[in-house]
């Protein structure tokens, strides 16, 4: 009871939950079965005479374009994805490409399952912020149909008194354009492919034949140059695929300005993230010449293996997704500290899926060096800890959260200080958890389970957004004074 107590001192709920809605959908392709069946789709409209496609593509605008900003370029863009099966002798007319592309649309609802493990940074805009307020940006997992999470935003301002404000969430949900043509780095694309175990005489072959920086374009150019050398024709086939799959996995995504910020979902598109883009851990990272850029590491799962990414942006408009390499880039939960330690970039990440670690590197994408930082001490962490992502700087420490895993899988998020000089030094941490999951938490889509992916300082409070049985989210908000001065006492 005691420390129930304690914790009820030390952290304030907000009373508001933040729940899935089932109504948020996009537009996605659908391709309802194999090349014959889509002959056939393709025929059956094409013979409708003209008014029962104007009629039925009328109906179709009448129950969906209000659903969708940008619906009609949406239906063009699916009948263009099928546009190689259309015979060449049917002249289609706009009408029937529409249609068409109707029929190669279905609707997804994002949320439909959950919207849990948040994390939180300041917005990249402050102009018109009251003093003593703050804007932010909050990113969330949004989970649908069949178990696919992508990554979605809202947007709010928390003021003087720490009261948090979330703008009104916009009807519409929007995906981005990808990218097809982004640049990619050689010795990157090598380090992995040799991670991969699949850098050999071949993919050297055809790397050398490209400069430090290349498009996609240039690599599908020296992939039609490689078919045509003497290599065995098994051989160019696995390097071929595997060198595509590794650039599908690099891309650039771009909303436009006018979709608003609760508009923007990021839904997996590369083959590696097929099955979900999984925790998103955002950090504002200020670099040596002060400039600013925003990362986020996330977990793509393809349904059968993970694969660490980084994600960068400055405006929360434009995204270039990585592929992360390294030795030590294995396993879930990597959180970037906000700025280089000693000239070297920081990572928190659990190498074993029991254990904290602590990561040190060059570069951004590539990491090597590892460490261990901290093993399960408490009874309520036995089963496992990880980081509720990436650390936030005070002049005391680097404050961090964790989450431990305890009897009943119960998970609960606790608080430590590690040394700003050597980060790998744990110089104080609580004897109890911050937060437990209280009897409003208990229950959902996987039960008694609190987790964060973020959080941020704003005055003396460090902001906690947390998920609820990976299913909703709540905000907590604890005094940084009160906490560090517990911390410094441990």
């Amino acid at each position: 009871m005691r420390l129930k107590e304690q914790r009820k001192q030390l952290v304030k709920r907000r009373s508001a939950v933040l729940n899935a809605e089932s109504a948020r959908v996009i537009t996605r392709p659908h391709i309802p079965g194999d090349k014959a069946r889509t002959k056939d789709l393709i025929d059956r409209v094409s013979m409708l005479n003209i008014d029962d496609v104007h009629n039925l593509l009328e109906s179709v605008f009448e129950d969906y374009s209000g659903r969708h900003r940008n619906y009609r370029k949406a239906l063009q863009r699916n009948y263009d994805r099928i546009a190689e099966f259309v015979p060449k002798h049917l002249l289609l007319s706009s009408e029937q490409q529409l249609l068409l592309g109707a029929y190669f649309t279905a609707e997804y609802s994002v949320e439909a399952a959950a919207l849990f493990n948040p994390s939180v940074v300041p917005h990249p805009d402050q102009e018109g912020v009251g003093k003593g307020s703050q804007r932010f940006v909050m990113s969330f997992r949004a989970t649908g149909e069949g178990h696919v999470s992508s990554i979605e935003f809202r947007s709010g301002i928390v003021d003087e008194n720490y009261d948090i404000y979330f703008d009104p969430i916009s009807q519409y949900v929007a995906t981005p354009e990808m990218h097809t043509d982004p640049i990619y780095h050689r010795l990157h694309f090598r380090r992995k492919l040799e991670e991969m175990g699949a850098h050999d005489r071949i993919t050297n072959h055809l790397l050398e034949g490209l400069d430090e920086t290349f498009t996609f374009d240039e690599l599908k150019a020296q992939i039609g140059k490689l078919r045509s050398t003497k290599f065995r024709l098994k051989d160019k086939h696995h390097a071929i695929d595997t060198v595509l799959w590794l650039a599908r996995s690099n891309y650039e995504v771009i909303f436009r300005p006018d979709e608003q910020i609760s508009e923007r979902v990021i839904f997996p598109v590369s083959e590696n993230e097929s099955s979900g883009i999984e925790d998103a851990r955002f950090v504002r990272f200020r670099d040596d010449d002060n400039s600013v850029i925003y990362y986020a590491t996330y977990t793509a799962y393809n349904g059968f293996e993970i694969l660490p990414q980084i994600l960068e942006t400055t405006d929360f408009l434009t995204f270039k997704m990585h592929t992360i390499s390294g030795e030590a880039a294995q396993n879930k939960g990597m959180a970037l500290f906000p700025r280089k330690v000693n000239g070297k970039f920081v990572m928190l990440s659990r190498q074993d899926g029991v254990n904290n670690y602590i990561m040190y590197s060059d570069s951004v994408r590539y990491w090597n060096e590892v460490e261990l930082l901290q093993e399960r001490d408490h009874p309520l962490e036995f089963v496992q800890v990880g980081n509720c992502g990436s650390p936030v700087e005070t002049p005391e420490g680097w404050l961090t959260l964790f989450h431990g895993v305890g009897p009943m899988r119960r998970y609960s998020i606790w608080a430590e200080l590690l040394d700003l000089d050597d980060p790998s030094q744990v110089v104080g941490r609580l004897h109890e958890p911050i937060l437990t999951p209280d009897e409003h938490e208990r229950d959902g889509y996987v039960p008694n389970v609190v987790y964060s992916c973020g959080s941020m300082i704003h005055g003396d409070a460090l902001i906690i957004p947390y998920g609820i049985a990976d299913q909703r989210c709540r905000v907590a908000i604890v005094s940084v004074s009160a906490l560090l001065s517990k911390l410094i006492k441990n």
